[in-house]
């Protein structure tokens, strides 16, 4: 089938579910896809146009197509699973992860011990987990060990030994931290009842284990011991508050699976809570690099499969953002309100956190990587046709109409470029017209770009609504750039982003990196103006104060400042001094006035 072309292997797949297999010309597999129907899935590659650049190589190195029929969706999705993990095509998300995942053990032996461990050994012990921390193991081992009395020693504690006298009690026991065992202090039977108590604790149900405690705390209680109900009131006490900080939600929600995604440009984050008695015994985050043009159902489904099969899970129910094809046994609940919706939201929030903390260790670790990422989540948000590299952003400055100035703020690859930084003096309007303004100097900065032949930005942020951005449009028209630059314009009292001749303003959400730097471009245009203009006004108040000297013009004002820099330097000058600069007679003038 190899040698036959693609139309015709195409002609003869089958309408069935399945799994297919996408092979290159060395007979070496690109991918791996499961579909309802086949077909109609297959032909779709090879007929849909793809704006994904990686899909339209895929689709070009593709000479062999191989199938496999299953019964349903759900047998399709468990043989995809399989197939990306054992043959790791290239163009496939991979769900793979190095890591070893702590467990808990009881040991198959008389009077078991409980420890951590990462090996799993099939000798009949009892393995909990897997854990995602060995943090989490050890807090939940230290709580079973103030609780309970458990040994640690590996002595081999059959009845003959121990009734040979064959081992003596340890430092342990002296310490109460073991009830002897190895002595015959304490029988098998109430060993047992312990360990079984912390099988219920380890799976999330303090429920036996307090009443227990409880009744015993009453009866000695009868019997006038205190000391000992004092100490069984503590390990109550302990039980409450560890039950307390763990439980998150009505201990009536058990043996449910979470799973929630959050996903950019690059990057999918899948959270997954494991519950048990309203107690959240795992929690796991996966990062998935995006291969192709993955949705997120796409990718929720394939982790939900493998994160299952990796933490062994056993629970027949899953609360999910949205409605996937699983395993028919499994029952779905997509919450919309209560303490179901919160778990949602607490996974969801999980899956941001993880992202968040991922890009703090990107910028120190991988600062390329974290531009990349951002100019592509920017191309999106702001709907751009290209990442914008190079964004310039524009602010007037004038207060009650006096010296109108405005600035330019650079930032290349989302970072300030102060070296291009430019300010302008308005030198064609009038009084204050924010809007003919702001015509002038998109129009004055771009016009020198041109016929300088420097780069032009991707993109022009402009401080204001409508109005400013139609203004600073007028000027790209005459320029002709309209089109060839993308310009948006930013309202400060809602964050609105508007778009050219589009009267819906966007609303981008206000923790979105866009935004951010949106804001910090806006921000840096306003601090950079208002430092302009304050200098400007400065400057003319000084020349107003020499101005007020009789015979002192606005021209010999500056002369003076421009050769002694400033007013106070005029001050301190003699008159030969200054009448090297504006004659004996204006220099008398000056020097009596500050004299």
């Amino acid at each position: 089938m190899t040698n036959l072309p693609i139309q015709v292997q195409l002609s003869a797949l089958p309408t069935s579910p399945g799994v297919y297999q996408f092979y290159d010309s060395e007979n070496k597999l690109l991918y791996v896809g499961k579909a309802k129907n086949l077909k109609k899935r297959v032909s779709s590659y090879f007929t849909k146009k793809h704006e994904n650049g990686k899909t339209r190589v895929l689709v070009k190195k593709i000479i062999s197509i191989k199938h496999i029929v299953v019964k349903n969706e759900s047998d399709a999705l468990l043989l995809e699973n399989s197939l990306i993990k054992k043959h790791r095509p290239r163009y496939n998300v991979l769900l793979r992860d190095d890591k070893t995942y702590p467990w808990i053990c009881i040991k198959n032996e008389r009077f078991p011990r409980i420890f951590p461990t990462r090996k799993l050994i099939k000798d009949g012990s009892e393995y909990y987990g897997p854990y995602t921390s060995m943090r989490t193991v050890r807090t939940l081992l230290d709580l079973v060990k103030s609780v309970y009395s458990i040994r640690t020693c590996n002595y081999d504690l059959a009845d003959e030994k121990i009734n040979g006298g064959k081992f003596k009690v340890c430092l342990e026991y002296h310490l109460g931290n073991c009830l002897g065992p190895c002595e015959g202090k304490y029988s098998i039977e109430e060993y047992q009842k312990q360990i079984e108590d912390i099988r219920q604790i380890i799976k999330g149900n303090f429920k036996s284990s307090l009443q227990f405690f409880r009744k015993q705390m009453k009866q000695y209680a009868e019997e006038l011991e205190f000391e000992k109900a004092e100490i069984v009131r503590r390990k109550i006490e302990t039980l409450e508050n560890y039950q307390a900080k763990s439980t998150i939600v009505n201990p009536k929600i058990s043996d449910v699976d979470v799973f929630t995604i959050f996903s950019d440009e690059t990057h999918a984050y899948i959270n997954f809570l494991q519950l048990s008695f309203g107690t959240i015994t795992r929690s796991h985050t996966l990062e998935v690099k995006k291969k192709l043009e993955e949705s997120d159902e796409e990718l929720l489904q394939l982790a939900v499969v493998e994160l299952r099969q990796r933490f062994k899970s056993e629970s027949k129910e899953l609360y999910l953002q949205f409605q996937l094809q699983l395993n028919e046994d499994l029952k779905i609940t997509i919450p919309k309100l209560g303490d179901k919706k919160k778990l949602i939201d607490f996974s969801l929030n999980n899956a941001k956190m993880f992202r968040q903390e991922r890009f703090k260790q990107m910028k120190i670790v991988d600062p390329d990587r974290h531009t990349k990422r951002i100019m592509a989540q920017m191309k999106a948000d702001l709907r751009l046709s290209e990442e914008p590299r190079q964004i310039e952003c524009f602010d007037n400055s004038n207060i009650q109409g006096t010296n109108p100035v405005a600035a330019c703020v650079v930032f290349k690859d989302g970072k300030p470029s102060k070296k291009d930084y430019r300010h302008f003096n308005i030198k064609t309007v009038v009084g204050p017209d924010d809007f003919a303004s702001m015509e002038e100097v998109v129009f004055r900065r771009y016009k020198r770009l041109l016929n300088e032949g420097e780069p032009l930005p991707q993109l022009i942020v402009i401080d204001g609504g409508k109005g400013q951005l139609s203004s600073a449009l007028k000027s790209l028209d005459i320029l002709g750039l309209r089109g060839k630059i993308a310009i948006i314009g930013i309202a400060k009292r809602l964050e609105e982003i508007y778009f050219p001749e589009d009267p819906i303003p966007l609303y981008l959400d206000k923790k979105s990196e866009t935004l951010k730097i949106i804001q910090q471009l806006r921000n840096e245009a306003h601090r950079f103006g208002i430092t302009h203009h304050r200098n400007k006004r400065s400057k003319a108040a000084i020349s107003s104060e020499l101005e007020q000297i009789e015979g002192i013009g606005e021209k010999t004002a500056k002369q003076l400042l421009k050769n002694f820099k400033s007013v106070k330097r005029i001050k301190e000058a003699s008159i030969e001094n200054l009448a090297v600069e504006v004659g004996m007679a204006k220099a008398k003038k000056i020097y009596e006035t500050f004299h």
